[in-house]
């Protein structure tokens, strides 16, 4: 099991209270896995508003569809799946004249070798090496699962990831010395 409900019930049980419909199971659900799911989204989405709105339709898919889950593999990575699902599909809906170009999203830190200065190198990647770097490289999606998620081919799936490697290589190597 994944993450633990704040009560002392199993995440079994908490999946079947929520499939009949137990408000508070739901609210108990949502409270547990919804902290790691909004990281995943800050990954994907910039936008405050768009987060909190593929994250909440995430979680209303993830309710509409608990029945399919069938409990093999891990639950809070059936969650994942459709919160990171969610948040592609908001990516694509944006005009890409709205996309956050590279370096206005990259700030220098003091602390240049902390994980929020590597994910905010990582955000400030362009949209599509930042998704493939982050479905492969954080989220562990091979290259055709990636291909069929972002509708391209697994060829610039790993085209993609090499150029998005490079251009960390280039941010973090003349501020880390990597």
């Amino acid at each position: 099991m994944g993450l633990k409900p704040k009560n002392s019930i199993n995440e079994h049980e908490l999946i079947q209270q929520c499939l009949q419909s137990n408000r508070k199971a739901q609210q108990d659900l949502y409270d547990c896995f919804a902290p790691v799911m909004k990281a995943v989204c800050r990954r994907y989405l910039y936008d405050k508003n768009e987060l909190e709105l593929a994250l909440n339709q995430g979680f209303l898919k993830v309710f509409q569809n608990l029945k399919k889950f069938k409990g093999e593999g891990s639950f809070e990575g059936w969650i994942r799946r459709i919160v990171i699902n969610n948040c592609l599909m908001e990516n694509r809906k944006k005009p890409k004249e709205n996309e956050p170009i590279g370096e206005e999203v990259f700030v220098a830190q003091a602390d240049a070798e902390s994980p929020e200065y590597i994910l905010q190198a990582i955000a400030s990647l362009p949209k599509g090496y930042r998704e493939v770097f982050n479905l492969f490289e954080i989220d562990g999606y091979n290259h055709k699962e990636i291909a069929k998620m972002l509708h391209i081919t697994s060829s610039a799936s790993r085209s993609q990831l090499a150029r998005a490697k490079e251009v960390l290589r280039k941010k973090l190597h003349g501020i880390t010395g990597l």
